[in-house]
């Protein structure tokens, strides 16, 4: 048994399934997962010293590749000075600014710890703004573990949710309907029968929970025109995209700009930090200044706000986003080339840095679409990459991401393990 098989023995008698997000444990792609000692740049070394080109990046956050200077250097010097403080800080006031001079539609915003935390107190947000108690949410979309989230379809195509862990009671899942992505007629009905019930809906402008999925034309827009009618709060989940896909998100690459904004990943620069955000009517309804409460004794910590603030400079300079585009526009070229030298069914979709090579006819618009794809082709795929040095998402359903600090030469490495992998599988 190899190393990170040892450890993963250890770890599945002390943590439940061995670690501590499910998606690590290998479960969709079989086999042991890897136990990583070190990233630098666009590679990951794991503890027997084997080097990878990584597209996971941290699932997101790690724009500027792994153990970036600017951010080593900010979150050393943070430390320095102490680890927290549960009393405000300049980091804080400067992270802000610097959320609400690149997110458009961004007035207020406040911190938090994660991506999950940043939803929640949203969706609370939005039902004590309006004084009503349910949101629409999409199939795919993922906002995090907040119980009035976990929900599956029940009996019709348009219902109240139901839960799909235990643990969530179910009078809170029928807070919530669930609708198709990029369906907006489903959405429209879902009004007509309960807008005044509807606080909110909440939805990735750009998918990234199964996979890569862009907006249909004028979709993003339909939800902006029918929650505006309706009076419900539009919310963009921008864990994924936000100063990703654009300097100012999704929102700015589309143009559509929500009442608030679910912020995470990138804006901690790879550690524990979420944000929520939007007009500021509606933040100052957030306790002290307002009644909803909304609280956390490590919200804007000092380690996660410098390696933000650095994060979020390093990607100031002119031509970042040209760049991370043309990376993206490369990788997906070579994949293609490589799905179709291969024979292999397989459509790949992007959006600027982030994209997914699903095994199935594309393309790809809701989780209708993918009820014909086989994940066990991925699963080959991505232990034949694994044998090639990369280090794919072990799971067909996740996004690969590309960094600065991917390379020319990385992109086509990748490419070319690709074709390979898929001639092997």
């Amino acid at each position: 048994m190899n190393e990170s098989g040892e450890l993963f023995q250890r770890a599945r008698a002390l943590i439940p399934g061995g670690v501590n997000s499910p998606v690590r444990a290998f479960g969709a792609v079989g086999g042991t997962p890897l136990f990583f000692r070190e990233g630098r740049g666009s590679r990951l070394i794991d503890v027997e010293g084997r080097e990878y080109i990584d597209l996971v990046g941290s699932w997101g956050p790690l724009i500027l590749g792994h153990a970036h200077p600017d951010v080593v250097e900010a979150v050393t010097a943070a430390a320095r000075c102490g680890t927290s403080f549960g009393a405000p800080t300049r980091a804080e006031v400067e992270l802000a600014e610097e959320i609400v001079g690149r997110m458009p539609s961004v007035e207020m915003v406040r911190l938090v710890s994660s991506g999950t935390e940043a939803a929640m107190s949203a969706a609370r947000l939005a039902r004590g703004f309006t004084g009503r108690d349910r949101t629409i949410k999409f199939a795919g979309c993922y906002h995090g573990h907040f119980d009035a989230f976990l929900i599956q379809a029940g009996s019709g195509a348009l219902t109240f949710g139901v839960p799909s862990s235990p643990g969530v009671p179910a009078a809170v899942a029928s807070t919530t309907f669930l609708a198709a992505y990029n369906d907006l007629g489903g959405v429209e009905e879902l009004f007509e029968r309960h807008g005044s019930e509807i606080a909110s809906v909440i939805v990735e402008p750009v998918a990234g929970n199964m996979g890569t999925v862009p907006p249909a034309a004028g979709f993003l827009e339909g939800l902006r025109e029918v929650t505006a009618r309706y009076g419900a709060i539009l919310i963009f989940d921008e864990v994924m995209t936000g100063f990703r896909v654009a300097r100012g998100g999704a929102q700015e690459r589309y143009g559509v700009m929500p009442d608030l904004t679910v912020m995470g990943k990138v804006v901690g620069g790879g550690l524990p930090l979420g944000a929520f955000g939007g007009r500021a009517e509606i933040l100052r309804q957030l306790a002290p200044e307002g009644p909803v409460y909304q609280a956390g004794t490590l919200s804007g910590n000092p380690l996660a706000t410098a390696a933000g603030l650095a994060t979020l400079r390093a990607l100031g300079g002119d031509g970042v986003y040209q760049d991370l585009e043309a990376k993206g526009e490369r990788l997906q070229a070579g994949l293609e080339r490589a799905v179709s030298s291969s024979g292999v069914t397989g459509v790949v979709q992007r959006v600027g840095s982030m994209m997914t090579l699903f095994f199935a006819e594309g393309p790809i618009r809701s989780m209708e679409s993918l009820r014909s794809l086989d994940p066990s082709v991925y699963a080959r795929f991505f232990h034949a990459m694994l044998r090639r040095g990369v280090y794919l998402p072990p799971s067909q359903y996740e996004a690969f991401f590309v960094s600065l600090a991917h390379s020319s030469g990385d992109i086509d490495r990748i490419a070319q393990a690709a074709a390979e992998a898929l001639a092997e599988i």
